[in-house]
């Protein structure tokens, strides 16, 4: 079961890069083609014309991402039932359920507001995850320690914590997208400022939630673990200014009418946060949330 999870791990893998591929080629598709043509003094010359990606790029591009979200659902099945808990334990299944759930948000923006651009940044990232997951990460099954088996509360805060994550990592790319857009429409194969703009708003109002809860949940679980509800630990540290940021930026927007650069910045910010709570604190800053596994 254990070997069988992994193949389709590395399965979902090779298809992350071939998405990726697909999706980085509807934006940076050459947009001039070159052809010869025969005058009729008999000698040639080169003409110039617009040029589109193939009209199969775009499906093609969908079906490898879902391709992928299908394989890697299954890998973490296969991975729950033989590890016996659920699969975001360690760094390696957490990294990997992360790039789970940030394709999850991914098909599902796609699919509600008909644009691929973002897979454009989107999925080359769950690619760079899959990739620190293969190689730094051991993909071994090991028992859990004490204070982590059996219980349903924790295992439900750390879900809510990767699922906000996922669905933040949307308004990261979103925002990324609008600096390139400076705010407008500077290229014409990328969704408008105003759009990109939306989407990352939907996008923190469904992460944003979650956070909370996971934050909420992970104090009600430190209480029965560790005697206390809140101890500022690094990582509870991190997260709560993490949090912090994003509220930051729902306040700004909704009450200061904040728009524009200033509010991708902000969301730029964040997830600076949400990279150094998962990773930083992990693996280099020594706490009771030390259970990277590497």
């Amino acid at each position: 079961m254990e070997q069988t999870a992994f193949n389709l791990f590395i399965l979902a893998y090779v298809l992350s890069l071939a998405a990726s591929a697909a999706y980085i080629a509807l934006p940076l598709w050459p947009r001039v083609a070159y052809r010869s043509a025969e005058t009729t003094a008999g000698t040639t010359m080169t003409i110039a014309s617009k040029s589109e990606p193939p009209a199969v790029v775009g499906p093609l591009a969908t079906s490898l991402g879902l391709l992928m979200f299908g394989a890697l659902t299954l890998s973490l099945v296969l991975r729950g039932i033989a590890v016996k808990h659920a699969p975001y334990a360690n760094m390696y299944e957490y990294t990997i359920a992360l790039g789970w759930g940030s394709a999850l948000f991914y098909v599902i923006f796609e699919r509600w507001y008909g644009q691929r651009a973002l897979g454009a940044l989107l999925f080359p990232g769950i690619a760079a995850l899959f990739t620190v997951s293969l190689v730094f990460f051991p993909a071994e099954v090991t028992p859990l320690i004490p204070a982590l088996q059996k219980n349903r509360i924790l295992g439900i805060h750390v879900g809510m914590m990767m699922i906000s994550y996922s669905a933040l990592s949307v308004s990261f790319v979103a925002a990324v997208l609008y600096f390139v857009q400076d705010g407008k429409r500077r290229f014409a194969r990328l969704p408008s400022g105003a759009l990109l703009e939306e989407i990352a708003h939907k996008s923190v109002l469904i992460g944003f939630p979650l956070l909370a809860l996971g934050i909420a949940l992970g104090a009600w679980w430190a209480n029965s673990a560790w005697g206390r509800y809140w101890g500022w630990d690094p990582k509870e540290t991190s997260a709560l200014v993490t949090w912090l940021v994003y509220a930051g930026y729902l306040h700004a927007r909704g009450l200061r009418a904040w728009r524009g650069k200033r509010a991708a910045a902000i969301l730029v910010l964040g997830y600076a946060g949400v990279l150094f709570t998962y990773f930083a604190v992990n693996l280099w800053v020594s706490g009771l949330h030390s259970y990277a596994g590497v």
